[in-house]
């Protein structure tokens, strides 16, 4: 039962500390691939340490929600790895508490005191990238539900322990249309909810603002939560995308020390593999303009009704 208790925290605490590791990794390799140097993969470590000691600024507009909101979407992203498979194959104590959905909610939870901030704070840019954002979740998060549905029928389970085992055992379905499709659809969300679909940017550019329009209010440890927040969601859903979807294999049965220092391992190479895809689709398509940014979403929405025929098929 200990061994199981350190395990769960194990992968609260492998969530928050790589999360900063998989962003400056993707943010060298973009540059690269523009033939740009970049900034070193452990940038992002010096950027946050850097915010946690510099002096808070708050505006004078701000209420008790501009206060709130970094801790609770802080908060959120170190629930949710409690909830899905980062290091082990096997439900451990509180992984019970909630399946994909609830962790779903979870997360948007997070972002929606994030846009409530943006608001809060009164700033023109906050009231831009709150709106740009609700915008984006309006079409995202049907989407997103559409795709749990398929995973349900497919596994006839929302844990996303069952959904691995299944595709696990059966090669079958891990290879049939059904599941296919619920790939490409939530690759899709993959590229929406970390902020790399190419009709906007970590920038601030105010064309192309959205995220950082929304923290723009924020300085000091409260941006540096924000900011961690952040590469924990990106984390998490290339966690779920990896180890529930695509790539189930390399998971700890047993719990053992060599068997989670593998399963980490097994985790860096598949975000290795998987932020390799990321960068090339965020840098061989053209920036989209942001009233086509339905285009894409349309796309996820129709694979995961794709996806719910295909099984229906089966």
């Amino acid at each position: 039962m200990m061994r199981d208790i350190l395990l769960q925290v194990a992968q609260v605490v492998t969530v928050l500390a790589i999360a900063p590791l998989l962003q400056g990794m993707i943010l060298q390799w973009e540059e690269r691939v523009q033939r740009a140097r970049g900034p070193g993969i452990f940038q992002p470590y010096r950027d946050l340490w850097k915010l946690f000691h510099k002096q808070q600024l708050v505006p004078e507009t701000g209420s008790f929600i501009y206060w709130l909101a970094p801790i609770v979407a802080f908060t959120c992203m170190l629930t949710v790895p409690i909830l899905i498979p980062v290091l082990t194959n096997y439900p451990l104590p509180e992984s019970d508490m909630g399946d994909i959905l609830g962790g779903g909610l979870i997360l948007t939870l997070g972002s929606f005191m994030i846009t409530l901030a943006g608001l809060d704070s009164g700033s023109a840019y906050g009231g831009i990238g709150a709106s740009r954002s609700a915008m984006l979740v309006v079409l995202a998060e049907p989407a997103l539900i559409l795709v749990f549905v398929g995973i349900t029928l497919l596994a006839k389970s929302m844990l996303p322990f069952v959904v691995n085992h299944l595709l696990l055992r059966q090669p079958e379905i891990y290879w049939s249309p059904a599941h296919l499709f619920l790939v490409a659809a939530f690759f899709i969300l993959l590229l929406v909810e970390t902020d790399r679909l190419p009709i906007h940017s970590s920038t601030h550019i105010e064309v192309y603002m959205i995220e950082e329009a929304r923290i723009l209010e924020y300085s000091g440890p409260l941006l540096g939560l924000l900011k961690w927040a952040s590469m924990m969601k990106q984390v998490i859903f290339f966690t779920i995308f990896c180890n529930v979807l695509v790539l189930p294999w390399g998971l700890s049965r047993e719990g053992e020390v060599l068997g989670v220092l593998g399963s980490l391992a097994a985790l860096l190479l598949k975000f290795m593999l998987v932020a390799a895809a990321v960068v090339f689709v965020e840098t061989a398509q053209a920036r989209l303009r942001y009233y086509r940014y339905q285009e894409p979403l349309a796309a996820s929405f129709l694979l995961a009704i794709l996806a719910i025929v295909a099984n229906q098929l089966r």
